[in-house]
């Protein structure tokens, strides 16, 4: 069996991830495919870094498209071949028209929900303006929603199955910048990458809305690396690309900001 214990030494999302090490044991056991619930970005993060250790189990996560937040992992022996195409998934469509009472985001899950499911069993929701919105689910709630989901706000909805190639996701715009900076300080290198002013950096920081690698960070002193997520709530993401140092004894990084 996997070491339990030492797996689970320092992890923050301990629940989680020993959800995860029992479906492990369970896909050793049994030689199959074991499927999680859908997990969120720092769930995902964890589990991969936790695992990263064992060379008897292998995991593969997918969430419907490539940039998905929240993915569902299967699970299985390394000796086992194993893909994305092993993930179940289904795509919603969540029609009704929404010109006189717009709906976000959080209002389709609230009407997902609202019908008894469990957030676990949901994935992405992507909304799409007044013409409604589209969610990916676990397979077994398909049947249960296109019957149960007839509302949400104040507009009524027809809910049915779609192919998940059918699913409008707008590719993320990027903007790739270059910063000279004299240390590696996430105020320095998050306020450049930005494009906002270094003291408004460390008011976001230190009010608990920055995530690095999707960990709330509140020093504005903490030190990043290459290969870093930045997330700022409501700013979207910054990707921490190659560091070099130059003859002034200076850092050049090179940034990717997603929009």
């Amino acid at each position: 069996m996997l070491p339990r214990e030492e797996l689970l030494k320092g992890v923050e999302n301990r629940d989680s991830v020993a959800r995860v090490i029992d479906q492990a044991e369970q896909a050793i056991k049994t030689w199959e495919v074991v499927l999680t619930d859908f997990l969120s970005p720092p769930e995902l993060a964890e589990i991969n870094r936790v695992f990263s250790r064992l060379t008897d189990v292998q995991l593969v996560a997918w969430g419907g498209y490539p940039q998905a937040e929240r993915q569902r992992m299967a699970i299985a022996r390394s000796e086992l071949p194993l893909d994305q195409s092993q993930v179940d998934l289904v795509a919603l469509e969540i029609a009704g028209n929404f010109l006189f009472d717009t709906a976000t985001h959080r209002d389709f899950l609230g009407a997902m929900l609202g019908t008894g499911i469990i957030r676990e069993k949901t994935g992405d929701i992507i909304v799409l303006g007044e013409r409604g919105a589209q969610a990916i689910v676990a397979p077994e709630l398909a049947e249960f929603l296109e019957m149960s989901l007839q509302q949400v706000r104040s507009v009524p909805v027809k809910t049915q199955r779609i192919d998940i190639n059918e699913l409008k996701v707008r590719e993320p715009k990027k903007k790739e910048l270059t910063t000279v900076e004299a240390s590696l300080r996430l105020d320095a290198i998050a306020s450049a990458g930005f494009g906002m002013s270094r003291s408004k950096m460390v008011n976001f920081i230190e009010g608990g809305d920055v995530r690095v690698n999707w960990k709330d960070v509140s020093q504005a002193s903490s030190q990043v690396k290459s290969g870093d997520l930045i997330a700022i709530r409501g700013k979207g993401r910054l990707e921490v690309g190659e560091i070099a140092v130059t003859k002034k004894e200076r850092y050049r990084v090179q940034l990717t900001r997603f929009m």
